[in-house]
């Protein structure tokens, strides 16, 4: 009989762990979601959790199915030190292309009253505009607890976001495609055309 292969238990506290030690005490994880859309803003979530605080089932947003992502969602929201939502829109989005409004978003969060992070954790790999110590760190909503509750955040607020927008524009699957490119998505856009929630930058019919 074949051996089930081990499962790596990830310490997503590790980073913050090590920052604590070395006195930052308002370390901020940063995530954003939506970048790969074809409609809809970018949004992206700032999460400060007090030194010590510790929820081992916070992890990526998308390994999390939608009712867990609810229920931590508001768990977050009570226990965190601090949180903030912020976006960039579809025009801005547009004006200045996707990365650089994803990384916008991120600084809206940065800079968001009350705030005042003392160190950055973001997800990815580049940052700019900011005079604070950070560190970037790929995947990093498996590997950092405020990352990950970045990523719920921003997963759910934006989920929300769509799930309203799709009120008024039905034709497009808004409610389950969450303005992803996908096939019914693409047949909204051949027979409705864009609406002002698409962005224009991105390739918007499928050959």
């Amino acid at each position: 009989m074949a051996k089930t292969p081990k499962i790596p238990i990830i310490d997503t506290l590790s980073i913050e762990k090590k920052l604590w030690d070395e006195g930052f005490n308002r370390i901020m994880g940063l995530d954003e979601v939506g970048r790969g859309c074809l409609s809809g803003p970018v949004v992206a979530a700032g999460v400060i959790f007090a030194p010590g605080y510790s929820v081992p089932e916070i992890t990526d947003s998308k390994v999390l199915n939608a009712s867990k992502r609810e229920e931590l969602n508001l768990q977050i929201k009570e226990e965190a030190l601090y949180w903030t939502i912020q976006e960039s829109s579809v025009s801005e989005i547009d004006q200045f292309n996707i990365l650089n409004a994803s990384l916008l978003a991120m600084e809206r969060c940065e800079m968001a009253k009350g705030a005042d992070p003392d160190f950055l954790l973001i997800d990815g790999n580049r940052y700019k505009g900011t005079f604070r110590p950070h560190s970037c760190v790929i995947k990093g909503d498996l590997y950092s607890q405020s990352i990950a509750a970045a990523s719920i955040l921003a997963k759910v607020y934006r989920d929300q976001c769509m799930l309203a927008l799709h009120e008024a524009y039905p034709q497009y699957g808004w409610d389950h495609n969450k303005g992803y490119a996908t096939v019914d998505h693409y047949k909204g856009l051949k027979e409705y055309g864009p609406t002002d929630w698409h962005r224009r930058t991105f390739k918007l019919v499928k050959e």
